[in-house]
């Protein structure tokens, strides 16, 4: 997409050349040649030949730009004395330029330090070229904290949630498709008795004038208590504990009516009673009211198991008070103590993330749609909670648009193809997050084409690389088509399976792949069935390409399809996939995801 560099605000501006290192002051015109200068030096250097198609395909709409590192933006309550703080380190100068801006009808009012809908989505999905060998992205710097120190937990949240310097407060991504996400994030610590309570305020509800004016409830909080081991999705599963902004509570996906309706600048308390008996009751208060008991659970439920101040949002920022704050927003109930004053003893210690690299694990699926690997990849974050695997695909993603904790598709047919398309932005974005964080992950895509495998982990430098392949028999995958197009709607182009077939290629262990396992077939029988599925998808118009390296391949142009004649490119889903194994970049069908591998 081309970006017309006129029509950028002055921190868009900034920010586009802070990424390519170069010189961020002056006025806007000079931001503006400075930028248009590098954006055509880059084309011309960057322009690939004939032997470089495959450099085309985009699976991350950018593979290495620090563009996510923004770690550094106000804390949610500063307001425009932050964002015009920013400005004067470029002089008066600038920041009366910023001024200008603002009334020219500009975003940089009271919104604008969390709108990072602004900062960088005007080239989410411009088509830029790249080099054929992305070096790994830098690795985020976190700063050490106190770890007695209640605070959000960074290694606990949801990648799209921005937890601020002190980690205190914090606001989700809500470029384009974010802003139908729900981002969440746990505290560091949780607790197993006495009565204890913290604060939660509505800083801001960020400006997602992108969003269609049908979405429901486009500013919403929901805030409680949880297990360590639960999601993100706040009271959407057994021992998670939510209430809100939207007047209801919900635990285990059940909603009910509950208190009355919060929203920006509220204060929202959150206690916790260990103390009544058998049962703990979890109550809370907006703006120093209290709202009464919500929860109910018993202590043999519980089972000893800590329950943790836990957060999930959508396109608001907020502030927590632990009790680290100096007064408190509103007087605490006698008899409780803020989470933050207990003794270490008496608090517990989430799960501590890998303190290497080394120590990390990305397991990247690799099988047709439909497969099962989906299935596989959510039995096995199950089995192994203590690695807090975070599943990178759209099924993953299509599960934190929820509305009422029901996925949409049920009720959104007629938006599902914009949906699943912002799902699949989504999804690259958070690819180029992940390989900057210490956590474990797995990649819940088709994989099926050798030169896309490389690219995917070439960034994951430095982790633990491997490959999980599921390729059931035929007949089986064929069951399970037919059964996830029966139960989720999901309807995969018979000539995008075709083209997979027709490149499909078993992943060996090499320089970015340090063990290949087989779930189902094992590889002799893999690789017989993959020489039928590879004839298949010739017989049906495709020329695969041969080998786990990847290579240019040529596309017959006589086929009928939405898009027309086919060049000569190559990626892990061919011309107009703009996410590799987002099968469905064509116009009309029912799913364009590539986690696919459900059952």
């Amino acid at each position: 997409m081309s970006v017309d560099v006129k029509k950028l605000k002055v921190n868009e501006l900034k920010e586009e050349l802070q990424r390519r290192g170069l010189d961020t002051k002056g006025l806007k015109a000079d931001l503006v040649e400075r930028l248009k200068a590098a954006l055509e030096a880059e084309a011309q250097a960057d322009a690939p030949g004939q032997g470089e198609q495959e450099d085309e395909y985009c699976e991350d709409t950018r593979d290495n730009e620090d563009v996510e590192d923004v770690e550094e933006q106000p804390d949610g309550q500063q307001d425009v004395q932050e964002t015009e703080h920013q400005q004067e380190q470029d002089g008066a100068a600038q920041a009366e330029q910023v001024k200008v801006e603002a009334d020219k009808g500009g975003n940089y009012g009271r919104k604008r330090p969390h709108e990072e809908n602004r900062s960088y989505g005007y080239y989410e999905h411009r088509e830029e070229k790249r080099s054929r060998t992305p070096q790994p992205p830098a690795e985020d710097e976190e700063e050490n904290i106190d770890d007695t120190l209640v605070t959000i937990d960074t290694y606990n949240c949801d990648l799209h949630f921005k937890v601020s310097r002190d980690r205190y407060s914090g606001y989700p991504l809500t470029i384009e498709g974010f802003a139908y996400l729900w981002a969440g994030a746990r505290a560091s610590h949780g607790v197993t008795q006495g009565r204890v309570c913290y604060e939660m305020k509505i800083n801001e509800e960020i400006p997602v004038k992108h969003l269609p004016s049908s979405e429901p409830d486009p500013h919403v909080v929901r805030i409680g208590w949880s297990l360590n081991h639960c999601s993100t999705q706040l009271g959407e599963e057994a021992f998670s504990f939510g209430y809100g902004g939207t007047g209801k509570k919900s635990s285990d996906c059940k909603f009910a009516d509950f208190g009355e309706k919060f929203g920006e600048n509220d204060v929202i308390g959150c206690y916790i009673d260990f103390d009544s008996g058998d049962e703990v009751e979890m109550g809370y208060s907006k703006n120093g009211v209290s709202l009464g008991v919500a929860f109910r659970t018993t202590k043999e439920a519980l089972a000893g198991r800590a329950l943790f101040p836990h957060v999930l949002v959508k396109n608001c920022a907020v502030e927590f008070n632990f009790g680290q704050k100096p007064q408190p927003y509103f007087p605490a109930p006698e008899g409780y103590t803020y989470i933050h004053d207990l003794e270490m003893e008496d608090k517990i210690r989430g799960t501590k993330g890998p303190a290497t690299k080394s120590e990390c694990e990305i397991l990247m699926m690799v099988g047709l749609p439909a497969c099962g690997k989906t299935t596989w990849a959510i039995k096995h974050a199950e089995t192994n909670p203590e690695k807090k695997y975070n599943i990178l695909g759209t099924n993953a993603i299509m599960d934190k648009m929820k509305v009422m904790g029901l996925r949409r598709q049920k009720n959104y047919a007629g938006r599902w193809d914009l949906l699943i398309q912002q799902a699949t932005q989504c999804l690259n974005r958070l690819i180029e997050i992940a390989a900057r964080k210490r956590r474990n992950y797995i990649l819940d895509q088709t994989n099926v084409y050798g030169s896309a495998r490389r690219r995917k982990m070439r960034p994951f430098e430095g982790f633990q690389r491997k490959a999980i392949v599921i390729c059931p028999t035929d007949e089986d995958l064929k069951e399970r088509t037919l059964k996830q197009t029966n139960e989720q709607g999901k309807d995969v182009p018979d000539h995008a399976v075709l083209e997979m077939k027709a490149n499909f290629t078993l992943p060996e262990a090499c320089d970015f792949l340090e063990g290949v396992t087989y779930i189902e077939l094992q590889r002799e029988e893999a690789e017989a069935l993959l020489k039928q599925y590879n004839e298949e998808g010739r017989k049906g118009g495709f020329r695969g390409r041969g080998g786990s390296g990847g290579g240019s391949f040529q596309r017959y142009d006589n086929r009928d399809g939405s898009r027309g004649g086919y060049q000569n490119r190559s990626g892990d889903g061919g011309s107009g996939y703009r996410g590799g194994d987002q099968y469905g970049s064509y116009p009309g069908q029912g799913n364009q995801g590539s986690s696919s591998g459900s059952q």
